[in-house]
């Protein structure tokens, strides 16, 4: 060992620190400096260097005849025959700490690998395995094509949704009634199982999940006939769906407790109607707005009179001013789409273009000649013959 080593220093601790002292001191810089809890090849290095040298330390401080060689002869307490070789981060009998978290299926944190060495302080190892709760089912989607009128006032849908559903057979525990349910004789009931490894420092454990219980500690001797052990079976359920009038495209509509079943005794998930508008003919949506472009004749854009305007319940009358200009806004009050929270209706605004007429009678042609000719405007007043065509 090096002179500047000072295994106090390492574990930050003083020189009169007791047992226990020691032993928390160490369990702190180890799960600081652990390889697998760093982010990056270039931490992960370097944390394995102070690492072997915590483990170094700890290894001498914590047995009292290495304790006391060290603090008598310091950095010589190697030559007094102590060897010193602590073991390091390779110390732990040879076990490699690469293969966590790389895929080998080890199921185990920083707190369990500590907590085989010094017992419950880092999350009570050698107890009872975690076992999952109580979780809630899955969320369902759905999608619906509606038209824009339902859209726009809202309606009633019946729809067919498949969804998981607790076996209405075994109730959800995948048993054959009658059958018996036992705990798992490979991991006694805790759901894990662990494998051991002597070292200098006690015994280091590494857990995996039961293989044979799946980590659930019980396992089923005959499997429901229905579910086939799931405890869940596949349904169909109609279900009537409200859509609220103003609902836009792509909006969802959520239904709680529609969802798949819930694991363990634990909630429904919800079901997500997803509605799809389809286009109107005459209508497009801004909003709460509805949009529209009516086709006006030039005689009464220029004279003004009554047009008939759709709305989405009727046809309403609307008389435009003289001398209305193609591409000019009116707008109707309270004609759009319902406000999804209930707060009155949008408005209507349409558009009005000029619609000029494609064939003439002669009649209409020398009127239409005679008035163009009365602004000053030259115009073919002849109507084109075939070989003109």
């Amino acid at each position: 060992m090096a002179d500047s080593k000072d295994y106090y220093g390492l574990l930050g601790v003083s020189k009169d620190a007791t047992d226990e002292e020691l032993k928390k001191a160490y369990r702190q810089m180890a799960k600081k400096y652990h390889p697998d809890a760093q982010q990056g090849e270039a931490a992960k290095k370097e944390a394995e260097v102070k690492f072997k040298e915590i483990n170094e330390a700890y290894s001498v401080l914590s047995d009292k005849t290495k304790r006391a060689q060290y603090d008598r002869f310091g950095s010589n307490f190697e030559q007094a025959g102590f060897g010193g070789g602590a073991g390091g981060y390779g110390g732990f009998g040879g076990f490699d700490f690469s293969g966590f978290g790389n895929g080998m299926g080890v199921d185990i944190d920083l707190d369990d690998i500590l907590g085989s060495v010094f017992g419950g302080g880092f999350g009570g190892f050698g107890g009872k395995a975690k076992k999952t709760g109580p979780s809630k089912g899955a969320d369902l989607r759905y999608n619906m094509n509606i038209t824009f009128e339902e859209a726009a006032f809202g309606t009633k849908k019946e729809i067919n949704v498949s969804k998981n559903e607790i076996c209405d057979v075994c109730h959800g525990n995948g048993a054959k009634p009658g059958s018996n349910v036992v705990t798992c004789d490979m991991c006694h009931g805790s759901g894990k199982v662990q494998t051991t490894q002597n070292t200098i420092m006690g015994t280091f454990a590494t857990v995996k999940t039961c293989e044979k219980c799946g980590g659930e500690g019980k396992v089923i001797t005959e499997p429901c006939e229905k579910c086939n052990k799931r405890g869940t079976i596949r349904k169909t359920k109609k279900i009537e769906v409200n859509i609220p009038g103003g609902i836009d495209n792509g909006q969802a509509i959520s239904i709680h407790g529609e969802g798949d079943c819930g694991k363990k005794g634990g909630p429904a998930g919800d079901l997500f109607v997803v509605v799809n508008v389809e286009p109107h003919k005459i209508f497009t949506r801004r909003g709460f707005d509805i949009l529209e472009t009516i086709s006006v004749p030039f005689a009464k854009l220029t004279l003004g009179g009554i047009i008939k305007v759709p709305t989405l319940e009727e046809e309403v009358e609307y008389t435009i001013p003289e001398g209305t200009q193609t591409g000019t806004k009116f707008k109707l009050r309270e004609k759009g789409i319902q406000n999804i929270h209930g707060r009155g209706r949008g408005n209507l605004e349409f558009t009005v273009i000029v619609d000029i007429p494609k064939k003439l009678t002669d009649e209409q042609r020398e009127i239409l000649t005679q008035f163009a000719s009365s602004f000053g405007d030259e115009v073919n007043s002849k109507k084109k013959g075939f070989f003109g065509r």
